[in-house]
């Protein structure tokens, strides 16, 4: 095709012919036409053929023709047309090569200033607000108190706010003030931000969102600037919300030495006090703020008059948590089998983001066997993929290996069962997950808030029951213990310095951690005790490893057998689940 499509378009050009062909074809009278454009001539033959030619600048096209001998009566016979070229090309082919030089230097000049006045407009917006504004108006994504699972507590306390917002002549009829600041503390993902959002979606008031890092620029002043224009903006709107996410990184403590003295975080500071709690007193403007690190801010900001009220958010009991995954499977497709009790009963600890994950990656797990429903499984698979990592399909234990994780966490689970203060065992496995090369899953069967010491002594004999087992059974001590060990002495050393739980030394904490942060830890503890006290507290956290590992070594002797039948069984199936698992506890 495209060999036929250049033939034809080859034989519709017109050909080029010089004037001496053009003589003889007017001689030979095959010439119809001759169209005559400035110095361009289109030539029409009597067979319907076109050509081109052209003729001389210094003469016409008579004369030219009558030079190179073209008869006379000949020449009168010829159709001769003369088109002028239209005023636009004139126009362009004459006054474009003068005018173009003239409007590319001015169109240069034009787009230097813009760029300039883009610069300096820059410049001067700076120091302006980065807040994100949300309008009551915009009913798109609203987000209320209903939203919002568990939490009772925080919700009753910022209802007033809420009232307050909305009818604020109520209070101010009896003389009450509108609170100036409410601070939402709690660890990460307990809800803090979205519970913000759920205050400004029930009082239909403007809502300004924004970090504390936004505040802070490399500038000293800046951030101070920004401060005073977002109030100023939250004024005009009033009454608003301003809301300050990670309040921590400006509110942190003035003048604490290494890690806490900045110039440009303390005049933000300093603004955000000032306009909390200044001369302008008469604004229905309500601060809230967010932050999982109370400890560090400034006494400044927490006094009254400026976070009048502070609210914590904790972690969900087992009623909120079984409400907060049924507001994340909204628009998911669970299996009618699905019992989101149990998904609770297993999570404790929990808070909201954790269990929007566990939901999500129970979807994604769905996804990935190409299936279209979530079941009871998926979820359950999911929680010890967030609690321990993806399984390690491609860490194969060698066989040795395998047995000693088998009996060691055997061990961890034998003794978990056999003490009566311990947390159930809901299964064992030696499929390696994260850095694990197995795990022991203990779960309480409530949710709890005070830990008694026998608890404590319980989990110490439980974190030693794997070290002690591959004591007995191999005579011979791994690297797989280490992380227990750990955790073991941590408890321990808490148990004595923090806890007062020692019966030798008595209820005194020892230790008080200095105020000095560096990325956001500290880095410094006051010892507050002699040598002798730090000589007594090795002894007895000595003495509390050495008696948990005593009572692992008393069930496990004496329960040897039940220890090679549960091994054995992880052996062969490198996974029990709590009601086989309990099964050969009775047996």
């Amino acid at each position: 095709m495209s060999a036929i499509f250049t033939f034809y378009s080859s034989e519709e050009k017109p050909q080029e012919v010089g004037l001496s062909k053009l003589v003889e074809e007017i001689n030979q009278e095959q010439v119809v036409k001759i169209i005559i454009k400035d110095n361009d001539l289109e030539i029409e033959l009597r067979d319907g053929t076109k050509q081109v030619s052209k003729k001389e600048r210094e003469s016409s096209l008579t004369e030219s023709l009558k030079n190179y001998g073209v008869e006379q009566n000949k020449l009168n016979s010829l159709n001769m047309e003369i088109r002028e070229p239209s005023g636009i090309m004139f126009w362009i082919g004459s006054i474009l090569p003068i005018v173009l030089p003239f409007v590319l230097i001015i169109f240069f000049f034009w787009f230097l200033m813009r760029q300039a006045r883009q610069g300096s407009m820059q410049a001067f917006s700076f120091g302006e607000s980065r807040a994100r504004f949300i309008s009551p108006k915009d009913k798109k994504g609203r987000i209320t108190f209903k939203d919002v699972a568990g939490l009772e507590e925080a919700k009753e306390e910022l209802k007033e706010i809420v009232d307050f917002l909305k009818n604020p002549k109520k209070y101010t009829d009896i003389g009450a003030k509108i609170p100036k600041g409410v601070l939402l503390m709690g660890s990460p993902g307990t809800g803090k931000t979205l519970l913000a959002k759920a205050v400004a979606g029930e009082a239909d008031a403007p809502f300004f969102n924004i970090s504390g890092s936004e505040f802070v620029e490399m500038f000293v002043g800046v951030g101070a600037s920004r401060v005073r224009d977002l109030f100023k903006n939250a004024k005009k709107n009033a009454p608003a919300i301003v809301f300050i996410d990670e309040i921590d990184a400006v509110g942190r403590q003035r003048g604490t030495g290494l890690g806490g003295g900045h110039d440009e975080r303390e005049q933000t500071l300093n603004q955000i006090l000032v306009e909390m709690d200044g001369f302008d007193t008469d604004t229905n403007v309500i601060v809230m703020a967010a932050t999982n690190r109370p400890d560090v801010l400034d006494p400044a900001l927490l006094r009254p008059g400026r976070f009048d009220r502070r609210v914590v958010l904790e972690n969900a009991d087992i009623k909120d948590r079984e409400a907060i995954l049924k507001i994340h499977s909204r628009n998911k497709p669970l299996d009618k089998m699905v019992d989101l009790r149990k998904i609770a009963e297993r999570t404790p600890g929990f808070s909201g983001a954790d269990l929007e994950n566990l939901i999500n990656e129970a979807a994604i797990l769905t996804a990935r066997k190409n299936k279209k429903i979530i079941s009871q499984q998926d979820i359950l698979s999911s929680i010890e993929k967030v609690l321990l990592g993806p399984e390690r399909k491609s860490h194969i234990l060698s066989v040795k290996e395998k047995e000693i994780a088998a009996f060691h966490e055997a061990g961890h689970a034998l003794v978990a069962a056999s003490l009566p203060n311990a947390d159930p065992v809901h299964k064992v496995s030696i499929i390696s997950r994260g850095r694990a090369a197995g795990y022991t899953l203990k779960l309480p069967i409530e949710d709890k808030q005070l830990y008694s010491r026998s608890y404590f002594l319980d989990e110490l004999a439980v974190l030693l029951g794997g070290y002690t087992s591959e004591k007995l059974i191999f005579n011979e001590l791994t690297t797989g213990a280490s992380n227990d060990l750990q955790k073991a002495s941590e408890i321990a050393r808490k148990l004595v310095r923090q806890y007062g739980m020692s019966e030798k030394i008595g209820p005194v904490t020892f230790g008080e951690n200095e105020d000095l942060v560096f990325l956001g830890r500290e880095i410094g503890e006051h010892r507050n005790y002699s040598e002798e006290i730090a000589s007594k507290i090795d002894r007895e956290v000595t003495r509390l490893i050495n008696n948990a590992q005593k009572t692992a070594k008393k069930i496990l002797s004496l329960n040897k057998e039940k220890l090679e039948k549960i091994a054995r069984e992880l052996i062969e199936k490198e996974m029990i689940e709590q009601k086989e698992f309990n099964k050969l506890i009775k047996e």
